[in-house]
């Protein structure tokens, strides 16, 4: 095979595939549907409220993908997962690869927090988790092959100030995943997941300054990370992660070792 079709196979790897990952449409999730996107695989981007963002990422990836799509859902609501499930499997076919990444804040001193904003990170940032996984993985089982990548964060390694339910949340992810992993070895399904750092996103970005830098001087690697860095870690194990399952893998400049 010459250099430039190999490179070609390479390049759509993934081809045949179903993905789909949830907060698709901004940030880590954006730039996780097109990693995946980019190596052919059929790439449908969950997402909320941003339209917009969704829509218009849509077209770009549609320029080298014809296999990309945007649906909306609240994955807080296990119906509105039932219903995504089923368009994805209804236009698409079984799914492959699924990226749990939807996720919210709703900061707070604990002694102030209130039940809503417990139980709206829990529900956006936990249970969609095991409501969607649950649907997804029945037809993993039978077709002997899936991957499952779940987005967790530095939070639930080092805890957060005033984030006792995204520290929780995240935390539980990890737990989730470890033990997912332990009962879906057998059948050729990879449970993993990413714990980002401090990432170059809007959340991000809407932090004072000041307090940028200073956490900026935490991180030995003195910059913030970029989603395409995450992405980056996630194609790995959906690509190359073949024999690495109920793992945690730590994307944040050397924060947290």
């Amino acid at each position: 095979m010459a250099l430039a079709e190999e490179m070609v196979v390479q390049g759509r790897v993934l081809a045949g595939k179903v993905a789909l990952v949830t907060g698709g449409s901004r940030g880590i999730g954006a730039a996780i549907a097109r990693e995946l996107a980019s190596l052919g695989a059929t790439t449908v981007l969950n997402y909320c409220r941003s339209a917009e963002q969704a829509e218009a990422l849509v077209r770009q990836l549609s320029e080298h993908n014809d296999r990309v799509a945007a649906l909306k859902a609240d994955v807080s609501q296990p119906e509105e997962i039932d219903r995504l499930w089923n368009e994805v499997s209804d236009r698409f076919g079984p799914i492959d690869i699924l990226v749990n990444n939807a996720g919210i804040t709703r900061d707070s001193r604990f002694l102030n927090m209130s039940a809503a904003q417990w139980e709206d990170v829990m529900h956006t940032n936990l249970d969609s988790m095991f409501h969607l996984t649950q649907r997804v993985l029945p037809s993993m089982i039978e077709n002997g092959f899936g991957r499952i990548i779940n987005v967790s964060s530095i939070i639930a390694q080092t805890g957060g100030f005033g984030q006792v339910n995204y520290s929780a949340a995240k935390a539980g992810i990890i737990g989730f995943t470890k033990s997912l992993a332990l009962e879906t070895a057998k059948y050729n399904i990879t449970v993993n997941a990413v714990c980002p750092g401090f990432i170059w996103t809007d959340m991000v970005a809407a932090v004072p300054e000041k307090v940028q830098d200073k956490i900026k001087a935490k991180i030995p690697m003195g910059r913030f990370g970029l989603p395409e860095e995450v992405a980056k870690v996630v194609r790995f194990l959906v690509v190359d992660g073949d024999y690495i399952t109920g793992q945690c893998l730590n994307v944040n400049g050397g924060m947290y070792m």
